[in-house]
């Protein structure tokens, strides 16, 4: 089979830099601090992940009243697994 002939390159495609526009790959610029969290936040995490620690140990010194518990080892750790779970929204 022939070839037709070299095909011609219209002014978009010639050169190797091209503008993000152009290949589809603009993301509009957000507004400043829309994507952060709030500054109570991270305040939040940490006292969550302290005081789950804090009712764990002091459970098991059986300094809390009712000597040792299974509902303050689970208070213990909601506290922290909500903590936790706070760590991967945390922006």
């Amino acid at each position: 089979m022939a070839s037709s002939g070299p095909k011609r390159r219209t002014s978009k495609e010639m050169g190797r830099y091209v503008t993000a526009e152009q290949r589809g790959r603009y993301t509009p610029p957000r507004p400043p601090g829309a994507d952060h969290s709030p500054h109570w936040y991270g305040w939040m995490l940490l006292d969550l992940l302290l005081f789950g620690l804090i009712v764990i140990v002091l459970n098991y010194l059986q300094v809390l009243p009712g000597s040792t518990s299974a509902w303050y080892l689970g208070i213990g750790l909601l506290a922290m697994f909500s903590a936790f779970y706070m760590a991967t929204r945390y922006r």
